[in-house]
């Protein structure tokens, strides 16, 4: 017996070819069910022999000739006369490979995607194309959905800018349970409406999920994911940090008052050859250029998606700079993070100058050495103040960046080190703004750890009467979703499950290279864990 769990199934020899294995098989001695009506017959046609491919021994293709019977159907009124006797667990209807290979098959498909696969399965002996692993794919029937009492809901890119879907993940079991083709809220609405039961939905700030959410499960509570509040609330913080650059980026120092002859400061005239470089850099000279040709159009009553058409610039960038109070905050953050290629050799400049090493082209052959990338030109504008004085002033350290002082403030105390500790303490002391940001940020961190919604209404009191425009912002969107807010900031349920299968989406997308079309990334997500 070939197939001891199996019972009908005769084995009548077994030949070693070039190609493989061929069995030759026979199925005896059962009854046959009618796929129309489901009738049990015995009464033979004919009989037939069909070839079947079955899973591999040993990496060696197997094939099974296989003799099987064409039955009577006796049922009256079935409208099928005779049909083809099926081998539970090994055959069926039209398939020309055992149900184990075509599992075996499916399972690589799932796994690695159709070409990968391919590949991986012609070394274990399981011969298919990339097309006919796809096509298997398409063909498994979606899992059952079941009841799902706390459902997450999140965006992925189909096509990143441009065409978007959402994943839909049971948070009890962090499986997902379905994928729609877009991120409208009818979409969401009608599946809530054929799936009902939902108590909970779990979600990000996007408006359309809360209007479906409302839509199609107006009984269910809605979720704000704590992590989408604190990048919302970090993002605000930024721009304030921004905002204030000037209170703590050059602080004040003890100096006495300059007598009228007396030589400039040159720690000062650095700082102002600095300036002066960042004032006439490219990014400086476009930033402007955009933001008065952004702010013109705005006035002229000009839409956001008209302005990107006419100016040829991306919708974010153009938001940006139609929200921005000024050209300075603009420019405070593009710098930051753009710090100068010359920053590391400036103490080294500044030393070999001070010995009487001022020739520029000597100076940049030794940085250059030293791993130095930029050009002749800015050495020898960085030089160009100190030349008249015939001295560089000693090198400082250059101020924190925006975002370096940013995730201080935002960093947990404990975590800080020492480095962040004191310029969070130096920050605070120089800018009353941030001194009062920083206790805004600790409030609402405690509120968000600690899971106390109820102080909701009082950190929103609180920041509404202190001068934080940016954080103002931030209030008037809470205020917009104020009761999937206070749940997220009293329920213990997140949506980190849906970002996790959003990653792993993303994942899937880039094995599928060229074939990831909606209804095959589907399959995958739903049918891989």
């Amino acid at each position: 017996m070939l197939f001891p769990q199996l019972e009908g199934v005769h084995v009548e020899g077994i030949v070693r070819l070039a190609g493989g294995v061929v069995i030759t098989a026979a199925a005896v001695g059962r009854e046959g069910r009618c796929p129309g009506c489901g009738t049990s017959s015995a009464r033979v046609h004919s009989r037939y022999r069909r070839r079947v491919a079955d899973a591999p021994i040993g990496g060696t293709p197997v094939a099974i000739a296989l003799g099987v019977r064409r039955l009577f159907c006796d049922a009256p009124g079935c409208p099928k006369r005779t049909f083809a006797e099926q081998i539970p667990g090994l055959t069926c209807r039209y398939a020309r490979r055992s149900l184990e290979l075509g599992r075996m098959l499916a399972e690589a498909g799932l796994a690695l995607a159709g070409r990968a696969a391919a590949r991986f399965g012609a070394q274990l002996g399981l011969a298919a194309s990339r097309s006919t692993l796809l096509r298997t794919i398409r063909r498994l029937p979606d899992p059952p959905v079941g009841a799902v009492s706390v459902l997450g809901v999140d965006d992925f890119a189909l096509r990143r800018g441009h065409v978007y879907g959402t994943v839909l993940i049971d948070m009890d079991t962090h499986r997902p349970v379905d994928l729609l083709p877009d991120r409208e809220a009818d979409t969401l609405a009608g599946w809530l409406r054929e799936h009902p039961g939902v108590q909970v939905v779990c979600r990000d700030r996007a408006g359309a999920y809360a209007e479906g959410a409302a839509t199609g499960a107006p009984e269910a509570a809605q979720v704000a994911d704590r992590w989408h509040l604190w990048h919302n609330l970090a993002e605000h913080t930024e721009k304030t940090v921004a905002r204030h650059r000037g209170c703590w980026a050059t602080p004040a120092e003890d100096r006495p008052p300059a007598e009228p002859d007396a030589p400039p400061d040159l720690r000062q005239l650095a700082e102002q050859s600095a300036l002066a470089r960042r004032e006439a850099s490219a990014l400086a000279i476009r930033t402007r250029e955009r933001y008065a040709a952004v702010q013109d159009l705005r006035r002229q009553g000009q839409g956001i998606k008209t302005i990107m058409r006419e100016l040829g610039l991306a919708k974010e960038t153009v938001r940006r700079f139609a929200r921005a109070g000024s050209v300075e905050d603009l420019l405070a953050t593009a710098r930051d993070g753009r710090s100068s290629i010359l920053d590391e050799f400036q103490p080294y400049l500044h030393h070999r100058f001070n010995l009487g090493h001022t020739n520029g082209s000597a100076l940049f052959a030794e940085i250059r050495g030293q791993g130095y990338r930029g050009s002749l030109g800015t050495v020898l504008g960085y030089l160009r103040p100190f030349r008249a004085l015939g001295a560089a002033p000693p090198a400082v350290p250059p101020p924190p960046t925006v975002r370096a002082v940013t995730g201080a403030i935002l960093r947990h105390p404990d975590r800080r080190d020492a480095d962040d500790q004191l310029m969070v303490k130096q920050v605070r002391a120089q800018c009353p703004h941030l001194d009062a940001l920083a206790d805004h940020i600790t409030g609402f961190a405690e509120m968000m750890v600690g899971r106390h919604g109820e102080r909701l209404d009082s950190w929103i009191a609180g920041v509404e009467a202190d001068d934080q425009p940016d954080l103002h912002r931030f209030v008037n969107g809470l205020r917009r979703d104020e009761a999937a807010v206070r749940n997220g900031l009293t329920l213990a349920h997140s949506s980190g499950a849906v970002e996790g299968a959003v990653n792993r989406i993303k994942m899937i997308k880039r094995q599928m290279y060229g074939r990831a079309g909606f209804d095959l990334l589907r399959k995958r997500v739903l049918l891989t864990h």
